[in-house]
């Protein structure tokens, strides 16, 4: 087992709904992470699936310091993330970068791709002019693109092109982590397996951890080592991405791969059906989470939360029926 970097125990972040306009008094809470807990070792990769509104771009926002928790641990080597300052945090800040979805929208229209690559050196170091010229050079080898890109504005790439460059601005300087929100889902079909293929050839040369967020369940497939299926808020199964794959073991998980294309059209598969919609995390069901929708809800489920239990493939899952 590769060594932890990233350790989560149960993060947990509630937003506080309001009435009034003059008096506002606190009515109720959004529970969009509730008790999640999770590791990620150095040169991993962890996938973090679920249907929209579930928590997993809360849960990035708050290892990326953009969210504070309402409470639990986000440990970064070691170390209490909350509770560093100084050159500490300053430390955390450049070890932990952050790819968006749309790199359009994440690149400022208004610098050309030199500078916008080149700007995390410039705050953050003390290189010379000179120094940073052949960093910018080698980051735009890495990605694959030419070093006239580096005069040329954001409009003039295509979405994987600009995709890239979001990537060598991550990579500028020398991450441990990059947190991974749905890279490839704005991009087209022929592109998304150059993006990944590129991603995977990354983590292999530096040694990168990835915490990937994604709802196209191939993607999560072919870049990552573990996976975590969340649920309106809670992790209700976890396991590598090859047992997930040939045996998932929690009903929402099935349903999941089961609504995915195959990797082989030989593939068989048992088609799981979820009906209903996703409960309001203002006010999520008493019990198992998942045990409205669930087609093999028992009466323990309306009334005994599950917790996470190992199994025997070396996954663990949160479910009654284990």
């Amino acid at each position: 087992m590769s060594q932890t970097l990233l350790e989560i125990k149960n993060l947990t972040k509630h937003f506080p709904v309001t009435q009034g306009l003059l008096w506002q008094k606190t009515v109720g809470s959004v529970k969009a992470v509730d008790g999640v807990s999770y590791r990620l070792g150095t040169g991993e990769t962890l996938g973090l699936v679920g249907e929209s509104g579930c928590g997993k771009s809360t849960t990035a926002k708050m290892i990326l310091m953009l969210e504070p928790p309402t409470s639990g641990s986000i440990l970064f080597q070691g170390e209490e993330v909350r509770s560093l300052s100084g050159k500490a945090l300053h430390g955390y800040r450049r070890g932990v970068q952050a790819v968006f979805q749309d790199p359009y929208s994440s690149l400022n229209p208004r610098l050309r791709i030199g500078r916008l690559i080149t700007e995390p050196l410039v705050v953050n170091t003390e290189m010379s002019k000179a120094q940073i010229e052949e960093r910018l050079r080698e980051l735009l080898d890495l990605v694959g693109l030419s070093h006239r890109a580096a005069h040329l504005f954001p409009h003039e790439f295509s979405g994987g092109q600009r995709q890239r460059i979001a990537i060598a601005r991550a990579l500028a300087l020398r991450p441990r982590l990059i947190v991974l929100d749905e890279p490839v889902s704005a991009l087209d079909v022929s592109i998304r397996a150059q993006i990944m293929n590129l991603l995977q050839d990354l983590q292999e040369e530096f040694g990168l951890s990835y915490l990937l967020i994604a709802h196209d369940l191939a993607a999560v497939l072919h870049l990552s080592t573990m996976i975590a299926v969340m649920y309106l808020g809670k992790i209700v199964e976890t396991g590598s991405s090859h047992t997930l794959r040939t045996q998932p073991l929690h009903p929402y998980t099935q349903a999941l791969f089961s609504a995915a294309l195959p990797g082989h059209p030989d593939d068989q598969r048992d088609e799981v059906i979820i009906e209903g919609e996703i409960p309001s995390p203002l006010n999520p069901p008493a019990g198992c989470r998942f045990h409205p929708r669930c087609p093999f809800a028992q009466a323990i489920c309306a009334v005994e939360e599950p917790v996470l239990q190992p199994q025997a493939g070396g996954s663990e899952v949160a479910c009654h029926l284990y």
